[in-house]
């Protein structure tokens, strides 16, 4: 039987992370990606949080940083967590875009 988390925590780091990213995006692209497609994005990232330990599967980190933590990943986030069986807790968030500059060797 899996057990199914009933709360989420998503630290200010992880947040930070998520709309950093988003607004680098907007200030690139201030011609074509507008305010609509800034909240969007951050709402589309911080909803995934919510699949943690229901549809995302749990991975081992490939980041050195986030040893000791579990990871999952959707197409375009990664996150690293706790879960104590009730609570999951995303402590770090990191786009997929970053992650070949960082992945620990």
């Amino acid at each position: 039987m899996q057990i199914v988390p009933s709360n989420y925590i998503i630290k200010p780091r992880a947040q930070k992370k998520i709309r950093s990213f988003y607004q680098n995006v907007a200030k690139k692209y201030k011609h074509t990606y507008d305010l609509n497609d800034l909240v969007r994005d951050i709402e589309a990232a911080v909803l995934s949080v919510y699949q943690i330990e229901k549809t995302l599967l749990r991975r081992e980190p490939l980041l050195a940083r986030w040893a000791g933590y579990h990871m999952a990943n959707t197409n375009k986030w990664y996150f690293a967590y706790t879960f104590d069986g009730e609570t999951v807790t995303v402590v770090d968030a990191c786009h997929a875009q970053n992650m070949r500059s960082t992945i620990k060797s």
